[in-house]
C-alpha cells in the first residue's frame, strides 16, 4: 500500500519482508500473529515526535522504515543525542517494562513508519507468549549495551578527535570495503553530530575539515566517504 512521502506502508507484520530480521519481529506464527492484532500503523513525517522525555509511558513504537533521533536534554537545555534507531527497533521499551517515563525523547529525523502496542496490550503478551518476553530481555540487553559504548566514548575519550573518530567507525561497521573504506548517506546535522559526541557545532564543523586535510574522510553531496579505518582506529588507541 503507497502512502504519503512515497513510502510503502507495512500494515501485517506476519507478510513484513524484513520480520526475520529484527529481534522482536521474528516471532512464532502465533505470537506474531497476537502481535499484529495489538498494534496500530501510522505514518510519521520529519520531525514528528513519538513521545517526549518526562512523559508517561504509554506505549511502545516498533520502528518500521525511517530514522529516530533519541535525545536527553539536561535544565540547561544542553541536549545529548543518545542513539539513532534504524528499522526494527523497539522505542520506548525500558520505560514500559519498568513503567518510569520515557528517559529520552524520540524525534523522526526522516518520514517513517511506526507500529504503536500499547502498554498493557504489550504485557499482556509477555505474559501469554514467552518468546516475546525473550525477545524483550534480548532488546533490553541491547539497549544496555549500546548505552555503556555511549558512556565509553563521551567518558573515556580524552579529546573531541577521539570522539569524532569513534563515532566514525561506528557508522561504518555495517558497510566497510575490502580496501578499509565505507560510505554512508549522511543524515545528521554537524549541531546533531556535536550532541552526541558532547561538543559544539563549530567543533565538529573544524574536525571534517581536519578529517577531510588528513584524507581520513570526503564528503560529496550527502554521502560521507570514510577512507580508512585502521586510520581511524590509530587516532583512537593513541
Amino acid at each position: 500500500m503507497r502512502a504519503p512521502y512515497g513510502l510503502n506502508i507495512l500494515d501485517n507484520c506476519l507478510t513484513c519482508p524484513n520480520r526475520q530480521d529484527h529481534i522482536f519481529c521474528n516471532l512464532s506464527l502465533q505470537a506474531g500473529q497476537r502481535l499484529n492484532d495489538i498494534k496500530s500503523t501510522a505514518v510519521y513525517p520529519k520531525g514528528a515526535m513519538l513521545f517526549i522525555e518526562g512523559q508517561q509511558p504509554r506505549g511502545v513504537f516498533v520502528l518500521c522504515t525511517g530514522k529516530v533521533k533519541l535525545s536527553t536534554t539536561s535544565r540547561e537545555g544542553k541536549t545529548i543525542i543518545t542513539k539513532i534507531s534504524d528499522a526494527g527497533d523497539v522505542l520506548g521499551l525500558n520505560a514500559v517494562i519498568s513503567n518510569h517515563p520515557y528517559e529520552v525523547t524520540a524525534e523522526m529525523m526522516e518520514p517513517g513508519q511506526a507500529n504503536f502496542i500499547p502498554r498493557d496490550s504489550l504485557l499482556q503478551l509477555l505474559r501469554e507468549f514467552p518468546e516475546a518476553a525473550l525477545r524483550v530481555a534480548q532488546q533490553l540487553s541491547r539497549n544496555y549495551y549500546t548505552a555503556y559504548e555511549e558512556i565509553r566514548t563521551l567518558g573515556l575519550a580524552t579529546s573531541p578527535s577521539e570522539k569524532f573518530a569513534k563515532l566514525l567507525l561506528s557508522w561504518s561497521t555495517k558497510s566497510t570495503q575490502n580496501d578499509g573504506s565505507s560510505q554512508l548517506r549522511l543524515t545528521l546535522t554537524h549541531e546533531e553530530i556535536g550532541e552526541i559526541i558532547g561538543t559544539t557545532r563549530e567543533t565538529v564543523s573544524r574536525l571534517f575539515s581536519e578529517f577531510r586535510k588528513k584524507q581520513l574522510v570526503q564528503i560529496k553531496g550527502a554521502t560521507l566517504v570514510i577512507r580508512s579505518r585502521p586510520a581511524l582506529e590509530k587516532i583512537v588507541q593513541s
